[in-house]
């Protein structure tokens, strides 16, 4: 089966699928500003909500530059408390790719150790 030039098979599934994946998380990022600016926006009948927009010219660069660094901060936490290395661990215990890998070289790291064993030129 062919769709606009294209085979229609596991593979180009899979492709499909990696193109979706990546364009999720750039409109990830465009949600999450608007998201920000309805929340900003549910607060224009408060007191300090009106100010926040009377003074639009001052306070919106502010809390632009306040949410990239709180971002930041966020961001470099999640690495420094390693997060994100569990959850790629995780992830490739999962994949059988990367355990097909893993075992690969485990069997490689033995037969290496034996013939350093039986030349007698241990490292």
């Amino acid at each position: 089966m062919r769709l606009h030039k294209t085979p229609l098979n596991k593979r180009s599934l899979i492709r499909w699928k990696i193109y979706f994946d990546r364009s999720r998380m750039y409109i990830g990022y465009i949600q999450f500003f608007l998201i920000g600016i309805v929340f900003l926006q549910s607060f224009k009948d408060e007191e300090w909500g009106g100010l926040l927009f009377k003074y639009a010219v001052i306070s919106i660069p502010v809390v632009l530059i306040l949410f990239i660094v709180l971002s930041l901060l966020l961001g470099y936490l999640d690495t420094k408390l390693g997060f994100r290395e569990e959850e790629m661990r995780n992830l490739s215990k999962s994949n059988p790719v990367m355990m097909e890998m893993l075992v690969s070289l485990r069997e490689i790291k033995e037969k290496l150790k034996t013939i350093e064993e039986k030349s007698g030129n241990p490292s």
